[in-house]
């Protein structure tokens, strides 16, 4: 991940609502959520929820995509790992055993090799 887009992403949840909905997200897992229920969940009004929605798709940290008249909003595990890795990148100056509880913690959702393959 380039260093920009990282500050992109800190910048996104460094605000208290769009982190909420993120870490929303995250717990939906794969199904997400629809516009509305992440509105309402967050005690947002919905055109504060899209404001915040499409901070975090373009900072890379969420997805959506359309099923009928709803837009389902998904967290993207793939730039939430990449931010991670960002910040591990250089971990403890050679010294991994250091970051080893982190690297583990992160690891813990990551999708079995099976899973990336679909």
């Amino acid at each position: 991940m380039e260093e920009g887009r990282a500050l992109m992403s800190f910048a996104a949840l460094s605000q208290e609502t769009r982190l909420h909905i993120v870490r929303m997200l995250v717990v939906a897992g794969p199904d997400g959520m629809a516009a509305g229920a992440v509105a309402e969940k967050a005690g947002v009004s919905p055109s504060n929820v899209s404001f915040h929605l499409k901070e975090l798709e373009r900072a890379g940290l969420i997805n959506q995509q359309r099923e009928s008249r709803s837009i389902i909003y998904t967290a993207n595990y793939e730039g939430l790992g990449a931010l991670i890795r960002f910040l591990m990148e250089d971990c403890c100056a050679g010294h991994p055993e250091i970051c080893a509880p982190a690297a583990e913690v992160a690891a813990c959702c990551a999708p079995s090799p099976e899973e990336s393959l679909q």
